[in-house]
């Protein structure tokens, strides 16, 4: 198999006597979208900053690319691209300006930078506002401007520290696409973001952090499988079915509960083909739904039964879901 773009392992990072990470291992492979989810303080800006070479692990190794972080640190900030939290273009410059400006910084010449300019305002559908002054920008287009100028140098890796913060959720979708077509074309990307939706979008494989630990690895369904629940749920057309229904659900090898109304029966299943047993033993006892629904579980669900079982930074060992799994700039 390929040598993985990202590659972490047992890294600790401490500052004084607070451990921000404790023992993080983790790797993406080429052309995928590794998620980082974790709450604020979690660890996850922290690591990004051992990844893209801005600082140093306490112990542990950090590969990008097959290279050394700390020993070959100029030839992976040579591969990477990096978008922090709040986009970082200079605002008395135009669009166009901006990436011209990182691209000679790069070494190309005026013709190479202006071109690759023009290659990425196009790409971020900014080519109408490209001799505008960045100030002028609304808080969507700098951000897609603050990832064009990441990809100045056609990175091989680019980590997304939470690129889509206070954007309308518009401007969310638009980024999204974009992160999309990076990796068709090849791009590993580490995203951080806390929007779950985000993160069941884009991510091929999940990694939550939670004190500076991993709590659980996987892909978002294996995560979903492993953690949260399934259900399914019938509306009675009136109370007098309840009694019938909840018999005939039970003799089924269901466990139904009732909502406050008593009309609602909601029941947990191992999957979707339990609707058919549903269907089939209220049918037989004759109760006319006016409802149901089969609901699978979210990144939400993942989420919140992880918290609520993290209560202290030496309490969780990762939950192993699955096995195998710019040329750029600092910024």
């Amino acid at each position: 198999m390929d040598t993985p773009m990202i590659e972490v392992t047992d890294v600790t990072k401490t500052f004084g006597s607070h451990k921000a990470l404790d023992g993080v291992s983790l790797s993406a492979p080429r052309g995928t979208v590794l998620g980082l989810l974790g709450h604020n303080g979690a660890g996850k800006t922290t690591l990004v900053g051992i990844l893209s070479t801005l600082s140093l692990p306490t112990s542990g190794q950090v590969r990008v690319g097959g290279l050394d972080v700390v020993r070959r640190a100029e030839e992976v900030r040579r591969r990477i691209g990096l978008t922090g939290q709040y986009a970082a273009v200079d605002e008395t410059l135009s669009g166009h300006a901006n990436l011209v400006l990182i691209a000679r910084l790069l070494g190309a010449s005026r013709a190479q930078a202006a071109a690759r300019a023009d290659e990425l305002l196009e790409l971020f559908s900014l080519t109408g506002a490209a001799r505008r002054s960045a100030k002028d920008y609304s808080g969507g287009m700098r951000r897609r401007l603050d990832l064009a100028a990441s990809l100045v140098g056609a990175p091989d890796v680019i980590f997304l520290d939470e690129p889509t913060t206070g954007l309308d959720p518009t401007a969310r979708r638009g980024l999204w696409h974009i992160v999309q077509h990076l990796v068709r074309e090849g791009t590993t990307v580490l995203l951080t973001t806390q929007y779950l939706d985000e993160a069941d979008v884009l991510a091929d494989s999940i990694t939550v952090l939670s004190a500076g630990r991993v709590v659980a690895s996987g892909t978002a369904e294996e995560l979903k499988s492993r953690i949260g629940h399934r259900s399914v749920s019938v509306t009675l057309r009136g109370a007098d079915d309840r009694q019938r229904a909840v018999a005939a659900l039970r003799g089924a090898g269901l466990a139904p509960a009732h909502e406050d109304d008593g009309l609602v029966l909601t029941m947990p299943v191992a999957d979707s083909t339990a609707v058919a047993r549903v269907v089939r033993a209220t049918d037989e006892a004759g109760v006319d739904l006016a409802g149901l629904a089969f609901s699978e579980p979210s990144l939400d669900d993942v989420y919140l039964a992880l918290n609520s079982t993290v209560t202290a930074p030496s309490s969780p060992s990762p939950v192993p879901l699955s096995t195998g799994h710019q040329t750029g700039m600092p910024r």
